[in-house]
């Protein structure tokens, strides 16, 4: 599971990354909206916008090295 690699990567990059989860079970439109297909699917915005996309199971240090390398 990605939660526990999920909640150490947000305890490292907080408060200059602000991370969210959605439950694509109960918030079903908003996943429609973004096209979200697969679980865990992670994406970043700038301003609104998505700029990054990366869809799968990552661990911490994989998930903050793919956060930093889109900043």
């Amino acid at each position: 599971m990605m939660g526990p690699h999920f909640k150490n990567a947000t305890a490292q990059m907080e408060p200059k990354i602000r991370f969210a989860k959605l439950n694509t079970e109960i918030a079903q439109k908003t996943a429609a909206q973004f096209g979200i297909r697969s679980i865990p699917t992670v994406a970043i915005f700038r301003n609104g916008r998505e700029v990054a996309r990366q869809a799968g199971a990552m661990d911490a240090r994989t998930l903050t090295n793919w956060i930093q390398s889109q900043l």
